[in-house]
């Protein structure tokens, strides 16, 4: 039977200018034509509007879930081309993205995972056509004509695909009808944005239809180098997709979908966060700072030619190592087949799917002219997916049970390369950063070791203050002055993941006003690691051998172990190459959930739920974690050899991710108002968080502790607060989410949403769930509020669609989102807060009823918001290393990926 898409009622008039959802229908249903859907002027009944965020078609109404939609309509008139523009419309929704397009994390209810390591994948499971895709990064494409967005709250997996611990976004793209239609769209905007969208459909045959979308955008970037006009953040993609819809009968539905997607960007620059990107960074990048001294002194530049946009980073002024870009490319193809089949009183749908994706991106990775580290063009990830799931569901005893069971498989081959290398200037930084620290009346930036002759002659001497061990610290700061362009020739992390599930969500009609729904859900997962490194950096052994005997002098310790730290840590080491690593996990999970709800009159749902959630285990793809073996050993990274692969290959691994979640809510619609009520409480053990410190990636799963660590988890010791008792969920979201919709008149539509979720970890924390002590990086954690976790967040919108006359009808949009303050660094440094901010967006146009032509200006973020996306400790360039007053992690400089600036322009477009 297919569904008519319903319009949704919007979500109120109370707005402070935000959007809230609109609703869905059911994934096979056939949607109305644009025109119909732009021209339907009646008022609809929220209680006929139908999703399937059980697995069935069922009215909204009828739901007990947290889950909303937001549809074509709304997507078109917010102006989303990707899932970074839900923000806008869903008030639990926050997707980020940082140094690539790769890189993306959606969270909900602020629970997610950080996307730069892929390592892990995704809390928020996402979702296109129902095909997973394996991290949020993968969807980060433009996708042409979207049918509408769902986005589900709390745990998943009983109803089918991959599990998920915090949540889903589920993508469906418009499908080929047996009307003839398509459309046409062309826009122009600032930084010369240029976008060419058209889709045409119809039948070949009255079993047969087809449908071709594609799509051309490019602008400008808003980051801009001022020494060489190169521009960052660029946009430059195309698509093309094509569909093919075959019903031989009315009981079989085929639906072929094949895609090709490419992107060649310039992605992504940050800039160095002065306090006016975030106030905490006050005096700490100064002309007289010992981090401006150094970086000018190396470069032979002046404090504006190195730091273009101090104090005005929203100026977007940047400036690039010489030789270095951010250039990329990004291939993403596949197919996908969906078929569903009804034998009688049982309905069966497969869904088989293979996707491919490459994304291979250079990077300036110090973010400024100083050529300290960079990543070459052969740095990326590919995935290889292939994945099937089938479904059987159907009714029995009378209709009171309404049953679903069924199977997913699915095998991924990831790889991950990596050149991670220190540029030209490192060694003349790290060696002239430690000089300057230590021995400032020696600083000379132009001499070897950065050392003066005289300040050289006199720490060799006998007599000076390092006495024997002079002669050796000079020859140590010297040899490291002489590391550039080495580090990783490749560093390949090679894994294969095969996971299999079994799944049943019932509902059983207790009676007719009162329903139970069991859901269980059994998943089996294996992934397979292969690694190998091939390294230039031949420097890193020579000075640990030189410099390890001076490690026992407790003043010399700072310096030899500076030394060492910087030349051998994140991108070092040639006793790395030709090593080569292996390991296997396995691990297997029932999850689960049970909902009882009731009807008390027609308008009226309420209910509750229990849900156990999960997300698989796996392995730090990132080798700067590589840790001493030896525990008795000051340093924080030792030479690696294959005596110790197996060492190495057992602390790149973290434990899977469990949720228990509990919600109660109400639904109350009518045919002009709607209100949805859900208050939800979240304990997630196990949380699996990856954190850059500006050194090395950190994956680590966060517990509590049931006992009272005395600080132990607030301090600088790797070794104190281990957890002698029990543990308990490392981190508990709990809070309340409302959304309403108005349609005083048939015209007019408001929409209002909010979001209230304290999200934060335990008081007393630990490693891991055998109570191991919390990494040193991550001590200010325990008890504070998670990283990209805003408190508040208000979303609402107004649309005003009045008839105008002489068959043209006018549009007035407008929608908004204000979020509360938040940290947006995953180790919770003062220096990454931001503040709160509203982000507005705006259209208005005149069409014609039949929506054959239409014309529209628009705007995005017209209030010019600045705000940072994601802070983060800027690499190696940290001034000190002993922690600070306000500056937990020592005076470390910081950089941050920003806000987009202020867009518009013009949409010219025709329906037919």
């Amino acid at each position: 039977m297919r569904l008519r898409l319903m319009s949704a009622c919007a979500v109120p008039a109370m707005m402070i200018a935000l959007a809230a959802p609109a609703y869905a229908q059911d994934s096979q249903a056939e949607a109305p034509s644009d025109t119909q859907a732009g021209n339907d002027q009646d008022v609809r009944d929220p209680n006929e509007i139908v999703v399937t965020a059980q697995g069935r078609a069922q009215v909204l109404a009828d739901v007990p879930l947290a889950v909303s939609a937001v549809s074509a309509e709304t997507l078109e008139r917010t102006g989303a081309t990707d899932i970074r523009a839900l923000n806008q419309v869903a008030p639990s929704l926050l997707v980020s993205s940082t140094g690539s397009e790769a890189n993306a994390s959606a969270r909900i209810r602020g629970v997610g995972t950080v996307g730069d390591n892929p390592g892990l994948e995704s809390s928020v499971a996402t979702f296109i056509d129902g095909v997973y895709r394996s991290r949020t990064g993968l969807g980060l494409n433009d996708l042409g004509e979207i049918e509408r967005v769902e986005v589900l709250r709390g745990p998943q997996g009983t109803l089918g695909g991959r599990n998920a611990s915090a949540g889903m976004l589920n993508i469906v793209t418009k499908g080929p009808q047996f009307e003839f239609g398509g459309m046409a769209e062309a826009t122009y905007g600032n930084y010369d944005y240029l976008r060419f969208q058209g889709a045409i459909t119809g039948p070949v045959s009255e079993q047969l239809a087809l449908r071709l979308d594609g799509l051309y955008a490019k602008r400008d970037g808003y980051n801009k180098d001022v020494n060489t006009g190169y521009d960052v953040n660029n946009r430059d993609r195309y698509l093309i997709r094509g569909q093919a819809l075959y019903q031989p009968s009315v009981d079989l539905s085929i639906r072929l979908i094949a895609d090709y997607s490419y992107r060649k960007e310039d992605c992504c620059a940050a800039i160095y966060a002065t306090a006016d990107v975030a106030p905490a960074n006050a005096g700490l990048i100064t002309p007289t700072s010992s981090v401006a001294t150094v970086l000018t002194g190396i470069t032979g530049t002046t404090f504006a030619q190195y730091f273009p946009a101090a104090n005005d980073a929203y100026s977007r002024r940047i400036a690039i190592s010489p030789n270095r870009s951010y250039a990329g490319t990004t291939k993403d193809y596949g197919f996908s087949g969906e078929i569903d089949w009804s034998l009688g009183n049982v309905q069966v749908t497969s869904i088989s799917a293979y996707r491919n994706y490459s994304s291979y991106q250079a990077a300036d990775a110090d973010y400024g002219l100083a050529d300290i580290l960079y990543f070459g063009p052969g740095s990326g990830r590919e995935f290889k997916t292939f994945s099937q799931e089938l479904r059987f569901q159907g009714k029995a005893f009378g209709d009171r049970l309404d049953w679903l069971v069924g199977g997913y498989y699915a095998h991924e081959d990831l790889v991950t390369k990596s050149e991670l290398k220190f540029g030209d200037d490192y060694g003349r930084f790290a060696s002239c950063r430690i000089v300057y620290g230590s021995f400032n009346p020696f600083y000379a930036p132009g001499q070897a070791g950065c050392l003066s002759p005289t300040g050289a002659d006199f720490l060799r001497s006998p007599t000076g203050p390092l006495g024997a061990a002079g002669a050796a610290m000079v020859g140590g700061l010297q040899r490291l002055d002489t590391v550039r362009d080495v580090g990783d020739d490749t560093a390949n992390f090679n894994q294969t993941s095969e996971n299999f599930a079994f799944f049943t969500h019932n509902i059983v009609h207790l009676t007719k006003t009162v329903d139970l729904t069991l859901g269980l859900r059994y998943t089996n997962e294996t992934k397979t690691l292969d690694a190998n490194f091939h390294n230039s950096n031949g420097v890193c052994p020579e000075q640990q051998a030189a410099l390890l005997p001076f490690m026992a002098v407790p003043a010399l310790q700072p310096l030899a172990g500076g030394i060492i730290t910087l030349t051998c840590q994140g991108g070092s080491s040639s006793a790395l190459d030709a090593l080569t690593l292996g390991d296997k996990r396995k691990e297997d999970r029932f999850t689960g959930t049970a909902i009882l709800s009731w009807k008390p009159i027609d308008d009226l749902l309420v209910y509750g739920s229990f849900s156990r959630g999960y997300k698989a285990g796996g392995f730090n793809l990132d080798r700067s974690a590589f840790k001493n073996p030896n525990p008795a050993q000051p340093l924080p990274i030792f030479p690696v050899s294959t005596a110790n692969a197996a060492y190495y290959a057992d602390v790149l691994q973290f434990d899977e991710e469990t949720v228990d979640a509990y919600e109660i809510g109400l639904k109350y619609s009518t045919r002009s108002f709607n209100l949805n009520l859900a208050a939800f409480r979240q304990e997630f053990s196990n949380f699996q968080l990856n954190t850059f410190n500006g050194t090395v990636y950190l994956v680590q799963n966060i517990n509590g502790c049931a006992d009272d660590l005395n600080g132990g988890d607030r301090d600088l010791s790797p070794t104190t607060g281990a957890c002698t008792g029990k543990t308990k969920p490392g981190v508990v979201s709990k809070g309340v989410e409302i959304e309403i919709g108005v349609n005083p008149v048939r015209e007019v539509h408001a929409n209002f949403g909010m979001t209230y979720a304290d999200t934060r970890y335990a008081d007393n924390l630990v490693g891991s769930k055998t109570g191991v002590p919390l990494d040193p990086a991550l001590r200010l954690l325990p008890g504070d509020n998670m990283s990209n976790a805003p408190e508040f967040v208000v979303t609402s919108s107004f649309a005003w669609t009045p008839s105008i006359g002489r068959n043209l009808r006018g549009l007035a949009y407008i929608d908004a989102r204000l979020s509360d303050d938040y940290n947006t660094g995953s180790d919770l440094f003062p220096q990454k807060e931001q503040d709160s901010f509203v982000v507005v967006n705006g259209r208005i146009g005149i069409s014609s009823e039949d929506q054959l032509w239409s014309l529209e200006v628009w705007g995005q973020n017209l209030t010019k918001a600045n705000y940072m996306q994601v802070g983060f400790s800027s690499p190696f360039q940290a001034v000190s290393t002993t922690p600070t007053p306000g500056y937990p992690g020592g005076s470390q400089v910081f950089s941050s990926y920003l806000s987009e600036p202020r867009t518009y322009g013009v949409t010219l477009r025709s329906r037919f």
